[in-house]
């Protein structure tokens, strides 16, 4: 955590985090904790020695080495999940992390297929992470936003299932769940495999973000452009096509990053090589965000402070940073206008 003279700035600056996956936040003391209440059985610690215990685990998850690695933990740690209360508690904890370090507006994502496939009923995953997000608006005057993320390692006709399921709930006319993403391995399944259900989502006028660029290359994040894609997570491959980041910049399409992620999953060596001066250089809007916090032992504000320590930002940069995050934020015109008074605010506290 960086100390220094922008430090308290970060901390108090208000923030929307955009990319931040509520399976991710799942702690080992957690995964643990409600093994032992649903009676579930982890691996073998004799055929994986990282599920002796939380500690062990914990140890284990400083050294992934590349995204399917940690999938393959994440994918075992949400079998522990079985039960409204139990994504409720989930949900409960991020939240808890998120208003301790400034964070006025998030965007959660989650996996409904993970847990539907298991025999979870997808209506008890809503119902806990629904209870979750109205008590945090309820103590903190967060608003949320939750996103139904498909994933790209199973049947695209897996996922079309869910959808009708998510429709007949009418979860996105109540407004229950908001937007639709795309997540998991990227380099393998077809780009565009989501074609069919995100044209129907955008007759809608559902909002749309997909996964694209983190591994894969600058053309995974055309095809989700093209798919229907208003916002890119991650993107960082984009650097490679100096023509798709003129039109991402011009058209306004956000970026969710997540600085120490891509350190952790071996994108890059080190956050001073994630394009953070280069995005702001180019006028592209971006967010910073955490991803998977609890496997990356980085929330948001640790996030923060490792882009500062990188490079060093300037109040007025970080204006710039935080006022794009809520332009590219789904929420009505009027709390985005409350978010840019708030920032507003803290930042004339520090200009001199």
């Amino acid at each position: 955590m960086c100390q220094g003279p922008l430090h308290e700035f970060l901390r108090r600056l208000p923030k929307c985090e955009h990319h931040v996956h509520i399976e991710g936040c799942l702690t080992p003391r957690l995964i643990f904790e409600l093994a032992k209440r649903n009676n579930i059985s982890l691996p073998d610690p004799k055929d994986n020695p990282a599920y002796a215990s939380p500690e062990a685990l914990d140890e284990r998850y400083n050294h992934f080495t590349n995204l399917d690695d940690f999938l393959g933990f994440y994918f075992i740690g949400m079998s522990v999940l079985h039960n409204t209360s139990d994504f409720e508690d989930l949900a409960w904890e991020y939240f808890q992390h998120a208003h301790a370090d400034g964070v006025h507006h998030a965007e959660v994502f989650f996996d409904p297929q993970a847990h539907v496939n298991r025999g979870v009923s997808y209506n008890a995953v809503v119902a806990g992470l629904t209870a979750a997000c109205q008590r945090a608006e309820r103590l903190f005057g967060m608003t949320t936003k939750l996103i139904l993320c498909f994933v790209k390692h199973l049947p695209v006709e897996d996922a079309k299932k869910l959808y009708s399921q998510a429709q007949a709930s009418g979860h996105f006319t109540s407004g229950m769940v908001h937007g639709i993403g795309c997540s998991s391995t990227e380099v393998g399944p077809p780009k565009d495999m989501f074609r069919e259900i995100y044209a129907s989502a955008k007759s809608k006028g559902i909002p749309l973000t997909a996964h694209a660029g983190e591994e894969g290359d600058s053309t995974y994040i055309r095809a989700a452009l093209e798919i229907g894609a208003q916002r890119i997570d991650h993107g960082i491959k984009i650097t490679q096509d100096p023509e798709l980041m003129k039109k991402v910049a011009r058209e306004g399409i956000m970026l969710t990053v997540c600085p120490l992620s891509n350190v952790r999953l071996c994108c890059f060596e080190k956050v001073e090589q994630v394009p953070i001066r280069a995005f702001l250089d180019a006028g592209i809007r971006f967010s910073i965000n955490s991803d998977d916090p609890a496997y990356f032992k980085a929330f948001i504000l640790q996030n923060y402070c490792a882009v500062q320590e990188a490079f060093d930002l300037t109040v007025d940069e970080w204006r710039t940073i935080s006022e794009n995050s809520v332009k590219g934020s789904w929420v009505n015109d009027a709390r985005k206008s409350e978010l840019l008074r708030l920032i507003d605010e803290h930042v004339k506290k520090y200009e001199y």
